[in-house]
């Protein structure tokens, strides 16, 4: 049985290379934090000695909210302590209140998504919070189906205005331990392919 080695030779190659793992990307630059609010997010306004307003605001399409007394206040693309300084102001020139004490709490942000495509369960969009990784975007889009390639996930992250990295990441490396998750940012987006046969 001559052949027999050459069949096994065959055997380890090809388990070999159906295995084979791409290490950490090194070309993918850290996430940028950006908590700028957007349409459809909701925060909490919380102002000291004030327990009757309202807590909880969503931001209109035009990027603004309604707030008693001082009616529509535009805060599309502003930072939470931004809208705390801007609220205090209005209250503070309408009279309303004197010297406000508030903060800005961001329950939701529904304007920045990571999106999802390709071989998993529910391909889409989620959307992005603080702290968001890999693993629990892929968990959120229904996992892979069975014809996932979870050896090869393309990451594409925009890094500057009209310029974006794409790396490539072995999810079964990050399940497994060999490698740290990945943090993600608002607008990456995550693309599972068909594994080869």
């Amino acid at each position: 049985m001559a052949f027999r080695p050459l069949v096994l030779a065959l055997m380890v190659l090809l388990a070999g290379c159906s295995g084979s793992r791409p290490g950490p990307p090194t070309n993918l630059p850290a996430p940028t934090l950006s908590t700028t609010v957007g349409p459809g997010d909701v925060f909490e306004v919380s102002i000291v000695g004030e327990k009757d307003l309202p807590k909880e605001y969503r931001v209109q399409p035009d990027g603004t909210i309604d707030f008693p007394y001082i009616n529509r206040v535009k805060v599309g693309g502003l930072e939470p302590q931004d809208i705390a300084s801007l609220l205090r102001q209005k209250l503070s020139d309408a009279k309303i209140l004197t010297d406000p004490q508030l903060s800005i709490v961001v329950k939701q942000y529904y304007s920045k998504k990571v999106s999802v495509v390709g071989q998993v369960t529910k391909p889409g969009t989620i959307p992005w919070t603080e702290g968001l990784k890999l693993v629990d975007a892929l968990s959120q889009s229904g996992w892979f189906t069975p014809l996932a390639d979870s050896n090869h996930v393309t990451l594409t992250r925009n890094v500057a205005p009209g310029k974006t990295v794409t790396a490539v990441i072995s999810v079964d490396a990050i399940t497994d331990g060999q490698q740290g998750d990945i943090l993600l940012q608002a607008g990456d987006t995550i693309k599972i392919g068909q594994r080869v046969f």
